[in-house]
């Protein structure tokens, strides 16, 4: 029996053909820049036939090394905020955005587990930023339950709906940063 905290494979699907239909209509496309999913949400678009019309490519940046390299995240940023932190996601997704030149990001950093949390950061805790026109932003902090499985199915499914929701509402802003932080 599948735990509760993990998504159906058919939700997961369900959401991707939302997601991926959406994209198709509106003519945009969509990147992907993941360090604690390494490439779940990516492999997941990128399962539906004809993701090559929405899906330029994606970056995987486990280390802050390739964060910086990949997608320009500062070494301020990462030192002074750390990787898992809504500096380093914002950075993430507007890099991102930039490099593979689409029109929408996705970025996702956080602690899967096991190991790595802080007193501040326990496992399960996970930045997600979807990017947009207009230098739109959405940037929420979650905290998954689970294991490290749990937390990255969690988080791609996240993901997926979040930019759903990017794209009815970067639609709807007016031509300035909008920025959402869930604390």
């Amino acid at each position: 029996m599948r735990p509760p905290e993990v998504p159906e494979p058919a939700e997961l699907i369900a959401a991707v053909e939302m997601l991926s239909q959406r994209l198709r209509e509106a003519s945009t496309t969509i990147t992907t820049v993941e360090s604690c999913t390494g490439g779940l949400v990516g492999a997941s678009i990128t399962a539906m036939p004809g993701s090559s019309d929405i899906y330029p490519g994606g970056f995987i940046t486990y280390s802050n090394a390739l964060k910086h390299t990949m997608v320009g995240v500062s070494d301020d940023t990462l030192g002074t905020h750390g990787a898992v932190s809504p500096q380093t996601a914002i950075e993430m997704a507007r890099g991102g955005q930039h490099a593979a030149q689409a029109d929408y990001a996705l970025a996702i950093t956080g602690i899967a587990g096991p190991g790595g949390e802080t007193e501040t950061k326990p496992i399960g805790t996970v930045w997600i930023c979807a990017s947009g026109p207009n230098s739109w932003l959405d940037c929420r902090r979650f905290r998954f339950p689970g294991d490290r499985g749990q937390v990255r199915h969690q988080s791609c499914l996240t993901a997926m709906l979040m930019a759903d929701q990017a794209i009815d509402q970067a639609t709807q802003t007016l031509p300035h940063e909008q920025e959402r932080f869930d604390a």
